[in-house]
């Protein structure tokens, strides 16, 4: 039997892959589901698709091709009409003479390649590559190729105007048509922070140079290599003039926002111009609210990452039919995200539900949303009193600031509502403090308090590139680990790939820790008793901290040791 028609299963079994009671397992899977023999040993686990992609070919006698970090040639994509090459499940990679050479993932599919090459009048010269990594470089080309298309359509980016007559559309490359290279500049900026899923632009002056950085869950790193330092006025200026500040002053703060189409979207950007001894800073944070609403889309508690043992008592408390739930942590820890999945499970036709925000970042259908207006004087306080003359079941405060919102919210609480807020704290215990600092009746408000919940935001390793890793005994003493904490454990972490744009994460996860009220720990409040002693108590009833959630995480391979040090302290563990 010719190496070329030796079929894959007799060939990973010559690779030493599979044994052949294996291949018998995968064809009798075959028979009982619709699928390729590669396929269904993936799914099941026998071999990656690395090993199938070289056995594939070996098989067909061609090359294999390792196309992690490949960076497409442009020139190349440009000038061939690579959808074609989509539908045959080819990519070119590139011009060798007379050939074309290409990278395929079924290299079975010869009668399509043929057709191909009849189409496209040249020869082509295939290797195999990994389904994963051909398939993310052609949703990369189609990425670019929709960019493009609306560029030619005069669909590049827009700036929108408010007006009173609705909006108005400027045309960028019109306003400062002496300055399109600039203008290229920001809008590929802005294109690819929002490609990146960025939060924020972070356009920073140096002693030699200008550097724009991303912060890309959670954490900056740079998107270019540092810019001469004569783009610094220009870069600014386009900015101010995109904001409508003033161009002339550059010696005090200035904050402004614009909003830009592109095709059918139209994105909100806020942007705070800082005056340094270099220059003038700027950081763009990037509102995508279209893209807020696919991650929050079917968004459930489960999936922000709580374990279950805090789901199962949290959504016992959001189910109560009265009392107050506060989510607590610093700016960007996921605080509102975690009220709108509370807000996703509990909403029914049969309760009204209402929120007070500012502002508004996600839109919630059969929820009435208020966004705050402290220009026109609905501030939040205003606001929750006049909630609670629209008949309210249940009500969520996007934040509670002040002694007068907190008053109401515990009156709410009190009154046969359940009300939902944030509030800035560190942890659970620091919001009790902080409560009854704002001379609030500590009875009224531990009779009114479910439960206090502080939560942080971890990245998660990339699945691509994650590989197991391994510390010093110094730094695992820093991290508050003894020996006895790691027997069994492994460490890992992200090597960094094109899939996470070589940061080794991709996407985040919540840690959280939850304080439920029990008749104890309520006396122990309002007896006043030290913050100290509740949490000893509530340790010792298993409530879990924060830095515990987040060591679970590590355990699990979710996250890394170097990470979750980055977001909670080491001592916490050691109170034990």
């Amino acid at each position: 039997m010719s190496l070329q028609h030796k079929k894959i299963g007799e060939i990973l079994v010559d690779m030493g892959v599979l044994v052949p009671s294996e291949t018998e397992s995968i064809l009798s899977r075959m028979k009982e589901k619709k699928g390729s023999f590669g396929a269904i040993g993936v799914e099941e686990g026998l071999f990656n698709q690395e090993i199938l992609a070289r056995a594939l070919a070996r098989q067909y006698r061609l090359d294999y091709v390792n196309l992690e970090g490949f960076e497409p040639d442009a020139e190349l994509l440009a000038s061939i009409p690579t959808a074609l090459f989509h539908k045959y499940g080819v990519f070119p990679l590139a011009r060798r003479g007379d050939f074309l050479e290409a990278a395929v993932f079924d290299p079975t599919n010869v009668s399509g390649y043929d057709e191909l090459e009849y189409l496209l009048g040249a020869r082509l010269l295939l290797k195999v590559g990994q389904e994963r990594q051909i398939m993310r470089l052609m949703e990369r080309d189609q990425q670019a190729k929709g960019v493009l298309k609306e560029v030619s359509q005069d669909l590049k980016f827009q700036l929108v105007k408010e007006t009173d007559k609705g909006e108005e559309v400027l045309s960028l490359d019109k306003l400062t048509a002496d300055t399109s290279p600039i203008v290229r500049l920001i809008d590929s900026t802005l294109f690819h922070a929002l490609q990146r899923r960025a939060s924020d632009i972070h356009i920073e002056t140096a002693e030699d140079g200008v550097i724009i950085k991303y912060r890309v869950d959670g954490v900056l790193y740079r998107a270019t290599e540092t810019l001469d330092s004569r783009f610094q006025g220009p870069i600014i200026s386009r900015i101010k003039v995109m904001s409508e500040l003033d161009i002339s002053e550059r010696r005090v703060p200035q904050d402004g926002r614009f909003k830009v189409r592109l095709g059918n979207k139209v994105i909100d950007f806020r942007v705070s111009i800082m005056p340094s001894i270099f220059g003038e800073d700027a950081v763009i944070r990037i509102l995508d609210k279209q893209a807020v609403a696919s991650d929050l889309k079917g968004l459930t508690l489960a999936g922000l990452g709580f374990s279950d043992n805090e789901l199962i008592r949290l959504r016992r408390m959001i189910r109560e039919p009265y009392g107050m739930v506060l989510v607590t942590g610093p700016t960007g820890s996921g605080k509102t995200t975690t009220l709108y999945a509370v807000l996703s499970e509990i909403h029914n036709e049969q309760e009204k539900i209402i929120t007070i925000e500012d502002p508004v970042e996600y839109q919630v259908p059969g929820i009435l949303q208020v966004p705050v207006n402290e220009k026109k004087g609905l501030t939040f306080a205003k606001g929750l009193r006049s909630i609670l003359r629209h008949d309210p079941d249940k009500i969520m405060v996007g934040e509670i600031r002040d002694q007068e919102t907190a008053q109401i919210a515990v009156q709410s609480a009190l009154t046969g509502h359940l009300v939902f807020s944030t509030v800035h704290a560190n942890d659970v215990f620091d919001v009790i403090g902080r409560f009854l600092h704002m001379g609030l009746d500590p009875y009224n408000f531990v009779s009114s308090l479910n439960c206090i919940v502080a939560q942080r935001l971890v990245r998660t390793i990339c699945p691509a590139c994650k590989k197991e890793a391994s510390y010093s005994e110094s730094f695992l003493i820093e991290s508050g680990l003894s020996p006895a904490q790691l027997l069994g454990k492994r460490f890992y972490e992200g090597q960094g790939c094109e899939e996470c744009f070589q940061q080794g994460y991709k996407g985040r996860s919540a840690i959280v820790e939850l304080l439920d009220l029990d008749d104890e720990v309520r006396e122990m409040i309002i007896q006043r008793e030290p913050l100290t002693r509740i949490r000893k108590t509530s340790q010792k009833k298993g409530m879990r901290f924060l830095r515990e959630s987040a060591l679970e995480k590590v355990f699990r391979g979710i996250t890394s040791l170097p990470e979750i040090n980055r977001v909670t302290f080491p001592e916490a563990v050691r109170e034990r």
